[in-house]
């Protein structure tokens, strides 16, 4: 607060889902290094403020700000009036889709042609662990030397999506700091000089041990919940481990397709779900209402016995339901794989690896899968 002039009480209790110390000092070392002529930023809230407020003090700049909850832009922008500053704060429902990227993104108009520095700190979490790589759609305007600046950049949706930004957009060096409890990835646009490589100030951080205290818990938390050890295996679940388990699913799904085929075949359209748990310790899902049991199988697999289920939805979409006893990384989240036509959304419930399948497009199945997990 005494870096931009805030007074006593100007922003309020941070930390948890809001923006830490750590990320309000990188901000404003981004702006009294770039000087920025326009700041984009995905997500309202105290970080507006102290970017406002850096640039008003930096003496020229338009900050143009983005959330999706109406009451809460007009509310951010009256408490930004309060503080004797503006900017472009405007409601952008998440309606869009990404290709490339899972869940919804901001619907996003009247977006300046050069961003001098991009501050991402949304879409939330819960909308998927990977959506905030979909903010990539701004890169190709940040201006050269510009700089982009990643929130929650230790959690193991965030690595991914850096991980693949690196990929993909090699002009821009990419590097996670970690100032910030929740870490912050910093990606600078090359501008064809190395001026900006180490001109930053440091901030003094009168609450360094506590930080590397709170790291050290995000740490354990993350090791307990097993996303630490995604992060460490690669792309949130790994190929290696997730292959087996979608490899089964697809070919349980095939297996499926013949038997449709075959006159001599009879569907069971029983599904007992706790003698299914009870002889095999497989926990499926309960299916949401309107759901229709078309078919359902007991297989063998590598994996040991596995369960597919053949279903309609109230939309008519013919699916399967694959399941089996398995030691994965997989998250409570919904994740996506896709080969020869045919997606598998997977996901872990308990001690059972639950998989959607089926022919239809990526984000519908996954869409179908995030109902399903959720009504587990």
């Amino acid at each position: 607060m005494n870096r931009v002039s805030l007074g006593a009480g100007a922003l309020p209790n941070l930390g948890s889902w809001k923006a830490d110390t750590g990320f309000l000092h990188r901000i404003v070392d981004a702006v009294e290094e770039l000087q920025p002529r326009v700041v984009v930023e995905l997500g309202a809230g105290a970080s507006t403020l102290v970017c406002a407020k850096a640039m008003q003090q930096n003496g020229q700049g338009k900050l143009f700000s983005f959330d999706q909850h109406a009451d809460f832009v007009a509310a951010t922008g009256e408490w930004l009036a309060s503080e004797g500053v503006t900017a472009q704060i405007r409601c952008a429902p998440l309606t869009a889709t990404i290709e490339g990227w899972p869940g919804r993104w901001y619907e996003l108009d009247h977006l300046p042609d050069q961003i001098d520095l991009i501050i991402i700190d949304g879409p939330p979490w819960a909308v998927h662990p990977f959506v905030r790589g979909a903010a990539e759609i701004l890169f190709k305007r940040l201006a050269p030397g510009g700089i982009i600046l990643l929130d929650d950049a230790a959690r193991p949706g965030e690595r991914v999506v850096a991980k693949r930004w690196r990929r993909k957009w090699p002009e821009i060096n990419f590097e996670r700091e970690n100032e910030s409890s929740k870490g912050t990835l910093v990606g600078r646009k090359a501008d064809g000089s190395n001026t900006h490589a180490s001109s930053r100030p440091r901030f003094a951080n009168d609450n360094a041990r506590t930080i590397r205290w709170r790291r050290v818990a995000g740490l354990a938390a993350l090791f307990a919940s097993g996303w630490f050890a995604n992060e460490w295996l690669g792309d949130f679940s790994t190929r290696a481990s997730a292959a087996s388990f979608v490899n089964e699913a697809q070919e349980a799904y095939s297996a499926s397709q013949v038997r449709w085929e075959m006159t001599s075949q009879t569907e069971i359209i029983e599904l007992n779900r706790r003698e299914i748990l009870d002889v095999t310790g497989i926990n499926l899902p309960a299916l949401p209402s309107g759901w229709t049991v078309l078919d359902a199988q007991l297989y063998p697999s590598d994996l040991g016995n596995s369960v597919m289920v053949s279903v309609k939805t109230p939309s008519g979409e013919t699916i399967s339901l694959f399941a089996a006893q398995a030691e994965t990384t997989f998250g409570a989240l919904p994740m996506m794989e896709a080969d020869n036509g045919v997606a598998v959304a997977y996901w872990k419930e308990g001690q059972s690896a639950i998989g959607l399948v089926g022919e239809l497009d990526s984000s519908r199945l996954l869409e179908l899968a995030a109902v399903l997990s959720r009504d587990t």
